[in-house]
């Protein structure tokens, strides 16, 4: 397993993490487990640890806090051998300062996370979503709340490169350690402006839905550079992620998943499958608006 320093603080994570959206899914958009799996669960948190893959995401927002809730009961004792990434979601609607990203919100859903996680702090806290809060409130929030102990660092989500140049101008932004935004083969809009930025940075970008969702593994040319390894489209979607620098985040609904977003760790694309894939998903030769899902 390969690490990646996050920003400034020197805090590292593996560069495969475990998505965890299908935990307590209820949805189509988050189907998977349901509220009651818990074993499952336990057995696909277990899997992940065993294999170096210490790093979970998950958000306030996945079906309602239940895969927060499932995530903290699967971890259980292990706790100390994870690192937990979670996104501040949406506003509650029951406070009168409480727009979803002021300083009042985010330090009231960092403590209801840290319940249905059931620990005393945070590894990484996201931003989910921009509000209509100014930025220097939310960076403020976080701040306070990494002083506090609450949360070891934060970052945020679904942000453009103009965003971000915003964001490390308030007071405190450059404390930034990550950007987690749609990056698969299919979405190669950032590698024109915010991957680099973010790499001159020495900020690993977090991709999600490294896959598409599944929509993208039909193609034929990954089923090409698949047949040339004895590998699966899926593998090859993410060993080509691996290759950009970033930190990889595939959800995994079963056992097998998670077994075969494994072997995409010892796949090495040749210069040739690179060729291949940029002729098919070419990358982006102007800026693009910022892919979000």
């Amino acid at each position: 397993m390969e690490w990646r320093q996050l920003g400034y603080s020197g805090f590292k994570v593996p560069v495969l993490s475990l998505g965890t959206a299908t935990f307590g899914g209820t949805n189509e958009f988050f189907k998977g487990f349901g509220s009651s799996d818990v074993a499952e669960a336990t057995r696909m948190v277990d899997l992940s640890l065993d294999a170096g893959i210490t790093m979970f995401d998950t958000a306030d927002g996945y079906s309602n806090g239940t895969s927060e809730e499932i995530l903290g009961k699967a971890l259980g004792s292990r706790r100390d051998k994870a690192i937990i990434s979670t996104k501040a979601f949406f506003p509650t609607g029951d406070g009168p300062n409480d727009t979803g990203t002021s300083r009042y919100h985010l330090i009231r859903a960092c403590e209801a996370s840290l319940r249905r996680l059931k620990t005393d702090h945070l590894d990484l806290y996201l931003l989910h979503w921009r509000g209509s809060v100014p930025f220097a409130e939310t960076v403020e929030a976080f701040e306070a709340l990494r002083a506090s102990g609450k949360i070891l660092a934060w970052g945020v989500s679904n942000l453009d490169d103009a965003e971000m140049q915003e964001l490390a101008r308030v007071p405190h932004g450059g404390n930034c350690q990550t950007d987690q935004v749609l990056y698969n083969l299919t979405r190669r809009g950032i590698e024109f402006d915010l991957l680099p930025r973010c790499r001159k940075r020495k900020m690993p970008v977090m991709a999600y839905s490294p896959i598409e969702q599944g929509r993208m593994l039909g193609h034929k040319t990954l089923a090409e550079v698949a047949k040339r390894h004895d590998a699966t489209p899926a593998q090859v979607a993410l060993a080509w992620l691996l290759r950009q620098g970033v930190i990889v985040i595939p959800k995994a609904t079963v056992i097998a998943h998670a077994d075969e977003n494994l072997g995409a760790l010892g796949l090495t694309l040749t210069a040739a499958d690179l060729e291949t894939l940029d002729r098919a998903f070419p990358p982006p030769a102007s800026p693009q608006p910022l892919d979000m899902l």
